[in-house]
């Protein structure tokens, strides 16, 4: 039996942008829909953070959710497994109160775990993990050694992997404890990353400069034979160009359509043909642009391309160049959630 997984679908992010949710929709309905249909799935494991904000949720973006993503799967009688993540949480140091719960109880098809639990995939036994925290912490591991079972589902923060570009979490729980299952496939991370049995599968779309050229989608997994295979979604919002004395004559500017455009001016000998290829972005409908000029010098100091890429890198690097005696890598997990919390501010 094949089965989709997805994870950190976030659906209200940025208090429910038009922007990011028309294209969140192009995978939904370019990719997502597309592959189950022709695949003839019908289950679906939903690994966290389906809804972006554990405080509460757009109306709007509610109905969007609705309207395009758990009416379709109700119509094709999909079952959805839902695991609880940090993000679906209402609180910090238990799931008992959680979105995903309160916000689908008339959806049938949707089962939702804010518990470990042993959970059949065809004829696979598998154990759902939600998100860890000081409520479930010592039911959750009890069950995780009780548990005979070969493949592990959840939402797990674990040390050693990938938490966005140029980030490795040091924090975290210790992997080991995952080391009787043949697979774990986790959420939580945005980014791909893994260690041969233990899979951070990613997120489906781009949301944040730091996704930037790294590859997003879901995952098909066989339940026989325990295989899995990765299905990118080929859209991007957030596009870099370099302008190197680039000519506007034969620059494709129509493929930076509704993209988030970040232009790093590397070199320019003319200001007046650099300002001709600016103004040539002016016929595309853009969602931003932003210019980092790399030929003005700041102190005499030279520009460094990586750290105008996205912020959390940013923040990353301030954090290695501070000197204290605290976790820096607990810091800057402190760091992201608070600018992805800031996101939402409007």
């Amino acid at each position: 039996m094949k089965i989709a997984i997805i994870s950190d679908q976030h659906f209200g992010f940025k208090k429910g942008s038009k922007i990011y949710h028309d294209f969140f929709l192009k995978f939904y309905e370019e990719v997502f829909f597309p592959v189950i249909d022709k695949l003839g799935i019908t289950t679906i494991v939903d690994m966290g953070d389906t809804f972006d904000s554990r405080k509460g949720i757009d109306f709007g973006a509610l109905a969007w959710a609705k309207d395009n993503y758990y009416d379709p799967l109700a119509q094709r009688n999909i079952t959805i497994h839902t695991i609880v993540g940090n993000h679906t949480a209402y609180y910090k140091n238990t799931n008992e109160v959680n979105a995903v719960d309160l916000l689908l109880r008339e959806y049938d098809n949707v089962k939702i775990y804010a518990e470990a639990e042993e959970v059949k995939l065809g004829n696979l036994n598998t154990l759902f993990i939600p998100w860890i925290n000081s409520d479930n912490s010592q039911s959750t591991y009890k069950t995780i050694k009780q548990s005979d079972c070969r493949i592990a589902m959840g939402h797990l923060e674990l040390n050693g992997f990938r938490a966005h570009r140029g980030h490795i979490m040091e924090d975290g729980h210790d992997a080991k404890i995952y080391e009787k299952f043949d697979k774990v496939f986790s959420g939580h991370y945005h980014t791909r990353s893994d260690d041969g049995r233990i899979f951070y599968l990613g997120n489906p779309y781009q949301m944040f400069w730091s996704d930037v050229n790294d590859k997003r989608g879901f995952v098909i997994f066989d339940t026989e034979t325990l295989e899995h295979k990765y299905l990118n979604n080929p859209n991007e919002l957030y596009k870099i160009v370099r302008y190197n004395n680039t000519p506007r004559q034969t620059f494709k500017y129509q493929d930076y359509a509704g993209k988030i455009v970040k232009l790093i001016v590397e070199q320019r000998d003319s200001h007046k043909e650099y300002e001709k290829f600016v103004d040539g972005f002016d016929k595309v409908d853009l969602v931003d642009l932003n210019i980092v000029d790399q030929t003005v010098n700041i102190a005499d100091a030279e520009l460094n391309v990586d750290e105008f890429e996205d912020t959390l890198s940013i923040l990353d690097k301030y954090v290695d160049e501070l000197e204290f005696s605290l976790s820096k890598s607990t810091l800057k997990s402190i760091l992201r959630e608070t600018y992805q919390e800031a996101c939402n501010v409007t």
